[in-house]
């Protein structure tokens, strides 16, 4: 929004000063961001860990300025046998500044392979170091797929993938991007067509811009009703905080409910016209299963807490939050 009144009459107006700031204040974070994810994966790789940076910086960098793009937590995925030492280094008193979201390889890719996809990565250079990224169709995959999983809450997931889109190398590999099993195919580019559709993104001699006339009715108006929402699962604490505190309960259980978009990859299925209320009904009956199996788990650390155990650790949870 800075950018586009910089240039105007508007630029002295109160509104154009706070939109500055915060301008400036991302373009401040944004660098020292790129510090830690130096250090975090300087750290990792001096305990023999090599990672794979997603999302985050990987996405910002094809910004045109640093203050445009803002973004938090350091996204690392590891090899699984990796998971455990990659805990460990990041366990030290060295890291204990990064916020490092870390990952047991890259399940929701839907890749048969985790050595195809490190081996088509590439490394981009970060201050004093290369960081290795995905390579340009696994990362518009991923985005694709991971802002699927939420929801598509935040309109701002869907603006990286425009700007993916808008970056892809000449020798882009569209058979590859869309290899595999044929639903995740399908989320991918009904995805892509969607940033045509919202933001006007270029498709121009694209192989799916054909999807866009066949993009299931409901999934634009879920995307545009989740960014009419104020609040979001993600915005307050886990539900096990909630259980704790009664007085969040309602809301958490409220703000749980799966979307359409949600609730449909979470439990693997179609994009298309078929009715979403099976699947989130799904969603629900999965992820009560699943926390009810995690509650013996969740009693033993907040015993162990309130004998002065652990503190935090840098290891995230399914939701991504922090332990």
């Amino acid at each position: 929004m800075w950018w586009r009144v910089r240039s105007s009459e508007l630029r002295t107006s109160a509104a154009a000063h706070e939109l500055r700031q915060a301008y400036r204040l991302y373009t401040l974070q944004n660098a020292r961001q790129e510090r830690k994810i130096v250090q975090a994966i300087t750290l990792l790789r001096s305990a023999g860990v090599e990672p794979l940076l997603v999302k985050g910086w990987a996405v910002a960098r094809l910004y045109p300025e640093r203050g445009l793009r803002p973004y938090g937590d350091i996204d690392l995925c590891v090899r699984p046998e990796q998971y455990a030492t990659a805990v460990d280094a990041l366990a030290a008193p060295a890291a204990e500044t990064l916020a490092v979201d870390l990952h047991k390889g890259l399940p929701q890719l839907h890749r048969p392979s985790l050595d195809d996809v490190y081996e088509r990565s590439q490394l981009v250079t970060l201050g004093e170091i290369d960081v290795r990224i995905l390579g340009a169709e696994d990362h518009l995959r991923y985005m694709c797929i991971h802002m699927l999983q939420h929801g598509a809450y935040r309109a701002l997931w869907l603006c990286d993938i425009a700007v993916v889109l808008e970056s892809l190398p000449e020798n882009f590999d569209w058979e590859y991007l869309l290899r595999g099993d044929r639903r995740p195919a399908d989320w991918v580019a009904s995805t892509v067509c969607l940033a045509h559709e919202v933001l006007g993104a270029r498709l121009d001699g694209i192989p799916v811009a054909e999807r866009t006339r066949y993009l299931p009715r409901w999934l634009l108006p879920s995307v545009l009703s989740q960014w009419s929402e104020e609040e979001h699962y993600m915005d307050i604490g886990s539900i096990a905080y909630s259980f704790r505190h009664p007085a969040q309960l309602l809301k958490a259980l409220r703000l749980r409910w799966p979307n359409p978009i949600q609730a449909t990859v979470r439990v693997g299925g179609p994009f298309n016209e078929l009715p979403r209320l099976p699947f989130q009904l799904l969603e629900c009956v999965l992820r009560t299963a699943y926390f009810i199996t995690q509650i013996p788990t969740l009693v033993r650390k907040r015993s162990f807490r309130a004998m002065g155990g652990w503190g935090t650790t840098p290891v995230a949870t399914g939701e991504g939050k922090k332990e």
